[in-house]
């Protein structure tokens, strides 16, 4: 073995640990999310003091009336109303007070796994440069390389979200857990040892249509993530105005952005990113071209590429045009990503193909 091949093995080799450790690491900070939840639980009290909301007509808060039975005579109470539903014309519902629920010990926690999550990061950035070294090539020639690099892009948006001071910590416990399971599954059963490219890989589209289809897709799901959290949320303040019990996970749901917030972040994140998607597209086409002579040839890959355009596509019309707004949209949202997922995991594992690169 010459030294070349030595020391691409080397590399490979350092970047499965890398990987490891950046699984330890996220393991770290899931349990610290998790504590952030636990701990930024709060009393009765707190939690109605939050959800208290300036009266449309008035600065004052929003009262009701109670009268209280005292030793024969009646005392009039007043209490703070809570306001789930934004009226006709005004301003949505406040967003909760977040995954730390207000408080500093929550906050701390928060805070703790916001940092371990960007050692993380930086672990699982090194593992995916090293990967590439080791091939010297784009380290996404198989499904273990473009999971682990999914993986590194939807916690980079993450970060870049939160260094521009967005209200998204709320999405750190669902990352970290469904970045552990990609991970988890990427080193255990799609692992594929450093080689090189099929011929057909061998081209600078590589660099641009499947890093585009990385992007588009991590960024998509942080907007899946958004959208299944806002039928959560939503269902969780239509029974709170009808005056029902709002259910057992009541303390966390009122922690979350109000559900006109959620749908708003998910629509503009899906909005920001379809041209992207759109231009994946036309690349994976010209792409096509160079290496086996046509443009579009109804690949399964082709197929499903073009099924989550227009799935996509469908919720950005409705939105637009025929006003769908709220679960309707959310679901139509949900079934795109869906088509997105399948297209990356279906079409690779299950059906044959000219993409069929999965290495597994």
């Amino acid at each position: 073995m010459n030294l070349a091949a030595e020391t691409n093995e080397s590399l490979a080799h350092f970047s499965n640990v890398l990987i490891y450790s950046a699984m330890a690491v996220y393991t770290l900070a899931f349990l610290a999310h998790i504590a952030e939840w636990v701990f930024g639980s709060r009393s009765a009290v707190g939690r109605t003091a939050a959800a208290i909301t300036a009266d449309s007509a008035a600065s004052a808060p929003a009262k009701v009336t109670v009268r209280v039975a005292q030793g024969g005579g009646t005392a009039v109470l007043e209490r703070p109303k809570i306001v789930t539903r934004s009226a006709a014309g005004t301003r949505d519902v406040p967003d909760g007070p977040g995954a730390a629920g207000g408080t500093e010990q929550g906050d701390l926690y928060g805070r703790i796994a916001v940092g371990l999550t960007v050692l993380a990061f930086l672990m699982h950035v090194g593992a995916v440069l090293t990967r590439a070294l080791s091939v010297q090539r784009a380290p996404w020639g198989n499904m273990y390389e473009f999971s682990t690099t999914f993986a590194m892009v939807a916690v980079g948006a993450y970060l870049t979200l939160l260094a521009l001071k967005k209200n998204v910590r709320w999405i750190g416990l669902p990352l970290v857990t469904t970045v552990l399971l990609d991970l988890g599954l990427a080193v255990s059963v799609l692992y594929t040892a450093s080689d090189q490219l099929v011929p057909a890989l061998h081209s600078y589209w590589l660099w641009i249509h499947v890093s585009c289809a990385i992007i588009s897709g991590a960024c998509l799901y942080l907007g899946a993530v958004s959208t299944l959290l806002y039928l959560f949320r939503d269902r969780y303040e239509e029974k709170l105005a009808k005056g029902e019990q709002p259910g057992r996970f009541a303390s966390v749901l009122e922690r979350l952005p109000a559900a006109g917030s959620l749908d708003k972040f998910a629509y503009r994140i899906n909005a920001t990113i379809f041209p992207l998607w759109t231009f994946t597209i036309i690349a994976g086409a010209i792409w096509a071209e160079a290496a086996w002579g046509r443009y579009w040839g109804w690949d399964p890959k082709e197929v499903w590429s073009f099924i989550t355009w227009v799935a996509y596509a469908t919720y950005l019309h409705a939105r637009a045009t025929a006003g769908w707004k709220g679960r309707k949209a959310a679901y139509l949202a949900l079934i795109a990503f869906g088509c997105y997922l399948f297209n990356y995991y279906g079409v690779n594992i299950f059906i044959s193909g000219k993409h069929s690169y999965a290495g597994v």
